[in-house]
């Protein structure tokens, strides 16, 4: 068994969702909350769809590795994704709620809502993620 801590943080804390500047903010198996802050790189008037697709990916992939099962040496990918965008983000932070629906074999699937500061629901997602153990 692995600390889910630890391979959350590797999707959370590295890489592109660094550069985002994505902060984890609770987890647990099969459930995790991140957050994006606003700036304007991310959309000088409203916060660019494929900045909130970003954050939709990696809230989703830190939910798949969010259980003790996950070895250290697994291996995953995000097969695919929907999203519908249901509001404009305007210069604010986000908020995305990924849970895992269902996992089976190697392909697991999810959702992720994504909410503004006031718990506006902006975008929803299904995800489709391998995940090799």
């Amino acid at each position: 068994m692995h600390n889910l801590d630890d391979k959350v943080a590797r999707i959370v804390g590295g890489g592109f969702a660094e550069l985002l500047g994505i902060e984890l903010v609770s987890q647990r198996v099969d459930r995790v909350v991140v957050r994006m802050p606003y700036k304007e790189a991310i959309g000088s008037d409203r916060v660019h769809g494929g900045a909130i697709s970003a954050l939709v990916d990696i809230a989703a992939t830190a939910a798949f590795w969010s259980h003790p099962d996950i070895g250290a040496d697994a291996q995953g990918a995000t097969v695919g994704f929907t999203i519908n965008f249901l509001n404009l983000a305007r210069k604010v932070d986000l908020t995305a709620n990924a849970t895992v629906r269902r996992r089976g074999g190697q392909i697991c699937t999810g959702d992720v809502s994504v909410c503004d500061a006031t718990g506006r629901e902006v975008a929803v997602a299904r995800v489709t993620y391998k995940l090799s153990n």
